[in-house]
């Protein structure tokens, strides 16, 4: 039966230097690891700012873009008119209606 008993011996000085070496390997893969994280969330902060500040020039140009259409819309609208095609017959053919006088100041 006393073979059969294993008797318990105290850690040797290589088991604890093993432990500590391994501990200390441990250790600096999580640094490691928690340097790796904390410069990627840097970078990946730094990028989120870039794309804050490239969305809020795209609204700004959507929103110009917006108001151009609207003004083009008016302007069709407008083309469309007698008013236009009079103005139009005014200044760049020189027409006049039948009821007006044409004054021309003298050089």
């Amino acid at each position: 039966m006393s073979e059969r008993r294993r008797v318990r011996r105290g850690k040797t000085r290589q088991d604890k230097a093993a432990n500590r070496m391994t501990l200390i390997g441990i250790s600096l893969v999580v640094a490691s690891l928690a340097v790796a994280i904390n410069l990627r969330g840097t970078s990946l902060k730094a990028k989120d700012r870039e794309y804050q500040v490239r969305e809020a020039n795209l609204e700004r140009q959507v929103e110009a873009e917006k108001e151009r259409a609207e003004e083009l819309e008016e302007r069709r609208i407008f083309v469309q008119t007698k008013q236009y095609i009079e103005q139009v017959a005014k200044e760049k053919l020189g027409l006049v209606n039948p009821d007006e006088i044409l004054l021309k100041p003298e050089k």
